[in-house]
């Protein structure tokens, strides 16, 4: 499925998905634990919208023991790629996602990244 510009900025326009749209740029894969923990929202709402990303083709999920990994597709094609850079460039500069990044670095207990290489 090719992945539609209106869908795409439709799920870049919604806060939640933006946020972790920009986490996972920088720092994937992530486990919907971690990005509940660092967007600060509930697990079913975060669920919903990552859900909502995987169904446009923008993240692919790995299910990995009792967690749930999520990753950009490497599908995606090269101007959403592009967009993504761009916008997680300027989020940087942004102190709601500099909050963000800085509430996944302080997780307790965050899983092991490694159990996911090694699952791929």
């Amino acid at each position: 499925m090719e992945l539609n510009p209106h869908q795409f900025l439709d799920a870049l326009a919604e806060p939640t998905r933006l946020r972790s749209l920009v986490l996972l740029t920088s720092d994937d894969p992530l486990c919907v634990c971690e990005l509940t923990w660092a967007l600060d929202v509930s697990q079913p709402k975060m669920s919903r919208h990552l859900a909502s990303l995987r169904d446009c083709g923008i993240v692919e999920d790995r299910k990995v023991a009792n967690r749930v990994f999520y990753r950009l597709s490497p599908a995606l094609p090269k101007w959403a790629k592009s967009v993504l850079s761009s916008v997680s460039e300027g989020a940087r500069k942004n102190r709601e996602f500099e909050e963000d990044r800085e509430r996944l670095a302080a997780m307790p207990n965050r899983p092991d990244r490694a159990l996911v290489m090694a699952s791929t």
